[in-house]
């Protein structure tokens, strides 16, 4: 199944105030960018295939894989000067490199890569800055039985703040962390059929146009996830993720943790 992401926005709240034109999906995680860690993710399920929507920072991105170097993630033996790798991560990838604007919305940065789907029935779409160990294989089984034209796995709240309840008079009635309210926010990992383009206008949202389209009429499912689920919407959240990379501490790896489990059986 193709995987669709979205990787051309400025990713302003990650900016460290340099004069640098890196995209979010760029920023680095241990020894690769984020949008590498997405794509690993999704290979390790068997989805190989992926459209990335570019725009602001394009180059950095066509760069980095134009120049991939595997060693730096693979084990590999050094023979007469000569480099025999042990294993890859993108040899049976295919990747389609799709400038869709430096200011387009997500929405229409769908729209624009519609042709590279060959008509698909379904396809998997993500903003390629978010980390996640979802069952993926189950999401799309769950969808694929349901008639919808989308699935969108939500995920708590993870905001730290209070909500506070406020009387007539002023006081305070309670006070509740916003991640124990029963509400559920959009994770980011996406299960779409072609109806989806039926509720995208130009220039519309995939969530706000789409999505909520299709909710109305009652064809918008939702994929609960309370398991692993990191975004990395500021510097603070991307160095949070890098350290846990480098104690160890990496669930969203299923890759890492499915080969381990296989080496100790």
């Amino acid at each position: 199944m193709k995987v669709v992401l979205f990787c051309g926005g400025y990713g302003m709240r990650m900016r460290s105030g340099t004069a640098d034109d890196v995209p979010k999906p760029m920023a680095m995680v241990g020894p690769r960018p984020l949008i590498w860690h997405v794509m690993r993710y999704y290979a390790h399920f068997g989805h190989t295939e992926f459209i990335l929507c570019l725009g602001y920072g394009a180059h950095h991105i066509k760069n980095f894989f134009l120049n991939y170097e595997e060693t730096t993630s693979n084990d590999f033996v050094l023979r007469g000067g000569r480099t025999e790798l042990l294993s890859t991560d993108i040899s049976d990838w295919t990747i389609t490199f799709a400038q869709t604007g430096v200011e387009s919305p997500i929405g229409e940065r769908l729209r624009r890569v519609r042709h590279h789907l060959d008509g698909d029935e379904m396809f998997l779409a993500n903003y390629a800055d978010v980390l996640t160990d979802a069952p993926l294989s189950e999401m799309i089984d769950r969808f694929a039985g349901r008639d919808a034209g989308a699935s969108m796995m939500v995920v708590p709240p993870q905001s730290s703040f209070h909500c506070v309840e406020l009387g007539e008079d002023g006081l305070v009635g309670g006070i509740t962390a916003v991640s124990e309210l029963p509400l559920w926010e959009n994770g980011g990992y996406f299960v779409l059929r072609q109806e989806v383009f039926d509720h995208i206008p130009e220039n519309g949202d995939l969530v706000a146009d789409g999505c909520a389209q299709l909710a109305k009429r009652g064809r918008l499912v939702a994929h609960q996830h309370r398991g692993f689920w990191k975004p990395t919407d500021t510097v603070k959240e991307r160095a949070a993720l890098d350290a846990a990379y480098a104690r160890g501490d990496r669930p969203w790896a299923v890759w890492e943790r499915d080969a381990a489990a296989v080496g100790t059986a």
